[in-house]
């Protein structure tokens, strides 16, 4: 699978044929191509931190009643053709040129390598394009939609450890969310997130209760110690910002 970078319609002339897009319906083959079976990441929003490259996975049928010079592909836009995220991408092959093929297709999101703002957190659409031999293009909404999202990060301590039974447990932490433009993560404040416990010898963590974060991100809450077991905070995102779980601490209940 190779890998190449794109962000805007690349074929000369394009950017004039894509500020329509918006207007072609879904699946239109007016011209020369169409696609169907749209689906990115699986339906499930598409998460970003400031370092590690992400990669997300897209599957689509496109039908082309004229020959491609290119395996077609789909991305993501709001607007127009300077609306656009950027991302490399890499897809299987087809047999033929012309006619029906279902594309595997990888969109790779890499903040490390590409600038990216924090505006661009939120609700983007996806559009597929065809580029024909012979120098013309097909561009067409596919109305599928797909959250892009900004990471977000939680830190947990208990103390003391151990505690007798009966006692006050003081449980804090840090509520930090990507920032694309610096590439560091910064507080989160006045997120609401959920503490958690794990009683030892169990599978599943269930809500305690839930607390909001102050203008910094820290989070504190106390809670009576009764058992063994394992305490984090879970915070369960926004349209712009990525749900994520602490750790777990582990207290030991004497």
């Amino acid at each position: 699978m190779g890998k190449q970078v794109w962000r805007a319609v690349v074929a000369g002339g394009a950017a004039g044929v894509f500020t329509a897009v918006a207007a072609v319906p879904a699946g239109a083959a007016e011209g020369g191509a169409s696609f169907s079976r749209v689906q990115v990441n699986g339906g499930k929003p598409i998460v970003i931190g400031t370092s590690k490259e992400v990669t997300v996975p897209v599957t689509f049928r496109v039908t082309a009643t004229r020959a491609w010079k290119w395996l077609p592909y789909v991305f993501l836009y709001r607007k127009n053709a300077d609306d656009q995220l950027w991302h490399a991408i890499g897809a299987n092959d087809c047999p033929n040129v012309i006619g029906t093929c279902d594309v595997v297709e990888t969109m790779y999101f890499d903040p490390s390598e590409w600038e990216m703002r924090n505006s661009e957190a939120g609700v983007w659409k996806v559009a597929g394009e065809a580029h024909f031999r012979g120098g013309t293009s097909d561009v067409d909404a596919t109305g599928v939609t797909v959250h892009v999202k900004r990471n977000s990060r939680l830190t947990v301590n208990a103390a003391p450890e151990p505690v007798a039974k009966g006692k006050t447990i003081t449980v804090t932490g840090k509520v930090s969310r990507a920032n694309w433009e610096t590439r560091k993560y910064t507080v989160y404040g006045g997120r609401h997130v959920a503490l958690q416990f794990k009683p030892s010898g169990t599978g599943s963590y269930t809500t305690v209760k839930k607390v909001y974060a102050n203008g910094s991100g820290a989070l504190k809450t106390t809670v009576k110690a009764s058992k063994t077991g394992t305490w984090r905070w879970a915070y369960y995102g926004n349209t712009t910002t990525g749900a994520s779980m602490s750790p777990g601490d582990h207290v030991v209940v004497k």
